[in-house]
């Protein structure tokens, strides 16, 4: 197949392979506007499988949906100062609310009597405008917590852009919660970082350490930023999904106070917490090889194709008497099937199409094994084939399925800790972070080495795990007191 033979392999150019394959497997592709980007159905459909998991994941931790204006009021972002410095560089205005025809009749002009009392900004993220929506809801300690959630797009006027990973406007859910105490915040913010764990671990496949932002990777207005961060085949390190803590700033900046148990006004405290269609890039970079997309079973949209081999419609007619029932019972299962009869397409192609779009399962018939009562059988994380009987067929997939969802998912894991390792000296670092990988290194605290060291490596502190070892010891370049190792990596 043409395509898959112009897949540029991972070893040659990774950077190349990942454009290529987001667009050779119909996930998306560049549109008219610089920086953003156009979801095709096919990679529409992952991440509305990664939606409905993750909204069941929100609203069994006792989380509503809400929706909030695209457009913030300029004064808005003035109110809190670090969120407004974090964001400013990034965001899109309107001025602006009505064309008119152009004097010389070749389009439209904007109309200069149309402007803007004050200016909008398309939302980067929506802290603001919430919280000056809560401010209306919030009075007394009865009606807190508030648990909202919204899916929604944004807009980061991104200069580099790369489909899924950084675009202009990009997909995402972004959680807002206010609560009575600073203790419920945290808990809540620790809370919705292990869904995102749960999340990325069971249903992507990918395994991600769990950890907290330096104060120089926090987010802005934020008192503290946790991450999940994965680790992609090329060696360098994606965020996946964050959760702040953000104290009482919002509140503070927006006036939202609340009359507590004791009958004394306080400030609320506050979170909020997102990921984005970046995940899709996570997912891709994480399982993909050079022969297209491997996806995890739970979030294909075709979890087993089906594709019979015939030379007449009397063939295809005892096939699909055969496919038929078998069909109808995966599907009572829960399992994704498309049997793909198109006479238009040979099988061979439809064999590397399927392949290149990470269908897990391709069951392949003709005439021959109807009459042996068998089935080719092939799992797309291995390419591996065999021919089973139809006997037990339906439950055979499903042990197949649960089987390529955790393999790949071991096959992430161990990558992983094959390229994680333990650096004490600064000399050692600069080699080691040319091969990639994570690296656990001492550090002082200080935001003085850590722009230090990113200047001289380009490499940042991923987050400071929170599980593993806490052994303290000296920061690898200074020599001062290093209160545990944290984790270093370049990253997309």
């Amino acid at each position: 197949m043409a395509e898959l033979k112009d897949l540029t392999k991972r070893s040659e150019n990774y950077s190349q392979w990942y454009n290529e394959l987001v667009v050779k497997a119909d996930l998306a592709e560049q549109s008219a506007v610089r920086g953003c980007m156009v979801i095709k159905p096919y990679g529409y459909a992952i991440w509305e499988k990664m939606q409905r998991y993750l909204d069941d994941m929100f609203k069994a931790t006792g989380h509503v949906n809400a929706y909030f204006p695209l457009l913030i009021p300029k004064s808005f972002l003035s109110r809190e100062a670090e969120h407004v410095e974090g964001f400013a560089k990034e965001c899109a205005v309107v001025t602006h609310h009505r064309l008119k025809n152009s004097p010389d009749g070749k389009g439209v002009v904007v109309d200069p009597e149309a402007r803007l009392e004050e200016e909008l900004i398309i939302r980067p993220t929506s802290e603001t405008i919430i919280w000056n929506t809560y401010k209306n809801w919030i009075h007394s300690y009865r009606d807190l917590p508030i648990l909202c959630n919204q899916w929604a797009n944004v807009m980061r006027w991104e200069m580099r852009t790369r489909l899924f990973l950084r675009t202009a406007e990009f997909l995402w859910q972004e959680g807002h919660t206010a609560h009575a105490t600073r203790q419920e915040a945290e808990e809540e913010a620790i809370r919705m970082l292990n869904v995102y764990s749960d999340f990325a671990e069971k249903y992507m496949a990918v395994p991600v350490v769990k950890g907290i932002k330096s104060a120089n990777e926090r987010f802005a207005g934020a008192l503290e930023t946790y991450t999940i961060e994965a680790m992609m085949q090329d060696g360098k390190a994606l965020q996946s999904g964050t959760s702040h803590f953000l104290g009482q700033n919002f509140a503070k900046a927006f006036d939202v106070q609340f009359i507590n148990k004791e009958n004394k006004t306080e400030y609320v405290w506050a979170t909020s917490w997102g990921v984005s269609t970046r995940l899709m890039g996570a997912l891709i970079m994480t399982h993909s090889d050079d022969n297209g997309l491997v996806l995890p079973p739970t979030l294909a949209p075709i979890q087993v194709v089906i594709i019979p081999i015939y030379k007449n419609e009397e063939q295809l007619q005892k096939i699909s008497e055969k496919i038929d029932p078998i069909i109808n019972e995966l599907k009572k299962m829960g399992i994704s099937v498309k049997f793909d009869n198109a006479d238009n397409k040979r099988p061979g192609f439809k064999f590397a199409d399927y392949e290149l779009k990470g269908v897990p399962v391709r069951l392949a018939i003709g005439c021959r094994d109807l009459e042996n009562n068998t089935v080719e059988v092939m799992r797309r994380d291995t390419l591996e084939k065999q021919t089973v009987t139809f006997d037990g067929i339906e439950q055979f997939i499903q042990n197949l399925l649960n089987e390529i969802q955790e393999n790949i998912y071991q096959k992430a894991l161990s990558l992983r800790q094959s390229m994680t390792r333990e650096v004490d000296t600064y000399e050692e670092f600069k080699v080691e972070i040319e091969k990639g990988g994570f690296l656990l290194c001492h550090w002082d605290g200080t935001p003085e080495t850590e722009e230090r060291i990113k200047e001289e490596t380009k490499a940042t502190i991923r987050c400071i795990p929170l599980d593993g070892d806490k052994t303290p010891g000296k920061c690898m370049v200074t020599g001062k007191p290093s209160a545990q190792r944290v984790l270093f990596a370049r990253s997309y």
